[in-house]
């Protein structure tokens, strides 16, 4: 295989990787979704991404999942048990995700906060909106876990 073939085989696969690792749009690299915790989750709200909270937000809130923000998400013990382990392996742990917000929501992290700073109070009352915690209103890919900029459009 001639040289410069090489090079550009090496630089697109690289540059492939590079783009998975950024594409959530936070600069850290995008765990692939345990099926359980997807099918679980997603089956009322989004899959948030496990790098969105520190280790002990997801804990808690895997050990409250009665009460979970006003609805009873109870699961069986060894399904508990396999989504709080893969959570807090894979939780945030960069600066921006060690502390815990408040009431262990993403929508009150003070990163979350800073990243829809531009978006108008109003946006949130839509219809289409509804609340901060709609990922999927605006992130057209937040199905997959990926909230890059470059894929949103807010609904009017």
């Amino acid at each position: 295989m001639p040289f410069r073939l090489r090079c550009f085989i090496l630089f697109a696969a690289s540059m492939g990787a590079a783009g998975a690792a950024l594409a959530d749009g936070h600069h850290g690299t995008r765990v692939p979704l345990l099926p359980a915790y997807q099918q679980e989750c997603s089956s009322c709200h989004v899959a948030y991404p496990p790098g969105m909270l520190p280790a002990a937000s997801w804990q808690r809130l895997m050990h409250n999942l009665p009460r979970h923000f006003g609805t009873d998400a109870s699961l069986d013990a060894a399904t508990v048990q396999q989504l709080s382990a893969w959570l807090t392996a894979n939780a945030g742990s960069e600066r921006r995700v060690s502390e815990a917000p408040p009431q262990d929501r993403i929508t009150r992290s003070a990163w979350f906060v800073r990243k829809h700073d531009e978006v108008p109070a109003a946006v949130w009352k839509r219809a289409a909106v509804k609340s901060p915690s709609n990922c999927a209103a605006c992130h057209t890919r937040a199905d997959q876990g990926d909230f890059d900029e470059d894929y949103v459009r807010i609904p009017r």
